[in-house]
């Protein structure tokens, strides 16, 4: 019974490094943050709403959201729910959440 409860706890242990690493792999750096925000008020966009999709770091939009480009930046933009949010345009999932 302990070996199994070890063998649980390490998994979960090995579980979360994984979603620490991933969630590390996105560094967004104070200048770059400063150009989005900026543009974003420039540049403001009618909020949509996505049904059944959570405002998380992670979480992938679909497809019929339409993001936007920020010149000399990665990521794309959309506001959901009047809330910006930065998107990884390769896989969709949302990087930052702005309020």
């Amino acid at each position: 019974m302990r070996t199994n409860f070890k063998i649980a706890a390490a998994a979960v242990l090995l579980l979360a490094g994984v979603g620490a690493v991933a969630a590390q792999d996105v560094v967004i750096t104070p200048e770059q943050d400063t150009v989005v925000r900026e543009y974003v008020k420039k540049q403001p966009l009618a909020s949509v709403k996505v049904p059944g999709v959570e405002l998380n770091v992670g979480t992938a939009l679909p497809e019929t959201v339409e993001v936007h480009e920020i010149p000399n930046v990665k990521y794309r933009y959309a506001v959901i729910d009047n809330r910006t949010v930065l998107v990884d345009p390769g896989t969709r999932k949302i990087v930052k959440v702005y309020d």
